[in-house]
């Protein structure tokens, strides 16, 4: 994109006062974005109000600083940014079907793959998931990423980051993204600062994608928005922890909404963070118990299972009676200690043991959780 065509496009986007769906109904009118500002003020009327129309031919503030440090970033590393502008021959035409794609779209990372690739997953969930929660989003995501599989989520605390790490740590061979994180602010920033150096590991095997501009800090208010993106951008969607009132859920439901699969992990009924999951389930979406069940369901995405078994999350046949004893859901020490009859100073020790070896997590309230390993 050249700069003069760049400054359009940015002129286009920050007028105030005027969505994506007019911005869509002046392209298809009157053509590209330079060809809007030669029309007289009672042609743009014809699809804009008075008040959009008159803010449409005025310079919006702040564009010449914006154009000027959104050229600097793209020439910084003109291998690895890139903005694709709605109709262009590299805008993913996954994007095209959904409600108010985006004018422009910022991406940064492994821009010689291909976004459209037809094996794409969203992985999607809380940002407070328990450990096993957490533990099964890298999970499933390495074994589906194994599989061949691009994993889609939106780079923020909890599930979305687990689904990550773990697609990076299962994708083999450069001939696709490995994973893919819609993000609600500027692409030049990276929200939580947490995961700063998993957003590098991702520019350097998958991408990044954003639709706000440069700069744009973390609003509430996107965070929603860019929900459309991420189930737009996959072929289907698994949900592994989400309480009732949760972002997972609108992707859910857009995902639905758009023809797509919709997959939950069912879990604890007394876990706030399963609750959603159950909702989807009783909604019509798949209860799924291994990545194998994704795999099996669509088995056109599976790529030599028989050579490369999935890693699945079941509850393992352990003979240690207290991992047993332990169950799957969150306990407290006095209800375990009721189970096992041991005496506290060696129950404590004996737990002390399976958390140094990953087997228990210690969960806020001073109860205990299994953790289930593939």
């Amino acid at each position: 994109m050249e700069r003069e065509e760049l400054g359009a496009w940015l002129r286009l986007t920050l007028t105030p006062g005027l969505g994506d769906t007019s911005a869509r109904r002046l392209l298809a009118a009157f053509g590209p974005p330079e060809a809007l500002y030669t029309q007289t003020p009672q042609a743009l009327q014809s699809i804009l109000t008075p008040t959009q129309a008159t803010a449409l031919l005025q310079t919006p503030e702040g564009w010449a600083t914006q154009l000027d440090s959104t050229w600097a970033w793209l020439q910084a590393e003109p291998a690895t940014r890139a903005m694709v502008a709605l109709g262009d021959a590299a805008y993913p035409q996954a994007l095209l079907n959904i409600e108010a794609p985006p004018l422009l779209l910022y991406l940064s990372g492994r821009l010689d793959l291909p976004l459209d690739s037809g094996r794409s997953l969203a992985i999607v969930g809380s940002r407070n998931p328990t450990p096993q929660g957490a533990l099964n989003a890298r999970q499933f995501a390495m074994a589906l990423a194994g599989q061949g599989l691009t994993i889609v989520s939106g780079l923020a605390l909890g599930i979305d980051g687990a689904a990550h790490e773990g697609a990076l740590a299962g994708a083999h061979g450069a001939d696709r993204l490995a994973t893919v994180a819609v993000i609600g602010t500027g692409a030049d920033r990276v929200y939580p600062k947490s995961h700063h150096a998993l957003a590098h590991r991702i520019s350097e095997h998958g991408l990044i994608v954003s639709e706000y501009p440069l700069g744009t800090p973390p609003l509430a208010a996107n965070f929603p928005r860019r929900n459309r993106l991420i189930a737009g951008l996959s072929h289907a969607t698994l949900v592994v922890e989400a309480a009732l009132q949760s972002g997972s859920l609108i992707t859910a439901r857009l995902a639905a909404e758009q023809g797509k699969e919709v997959y939950a992990i069912p879990g604890s009924i007394h876990a706030t963070q399963s609750r959603g999951c159950h909702a989807l389930i009783r909604q019509g979406a798949k209860l799924v118990e291994s990545a194998q069940d994704v795999l099996e369901d669509l088995p056109c995405w599976a790529r030599g299972m028989a050579q490369q078994p999935t890693p699945s999350v079941p509850v393992d046949n352990d003979p240690d009676d207290l991992l047993q004893a332990l169950g799957l859901d969150p306990v407290s020490l006095d209800a375990l200690q009721a189970r096992t009859g041991l005496d506290i100073a060696h129950l404590q020790a004996r737990l002390m043991a399976l958390e140094l070896e990953g087997h228990l997590a210690r969960l806020p309230g001073g109860l205990l959780q299994r953790l289930v390993r593939s």
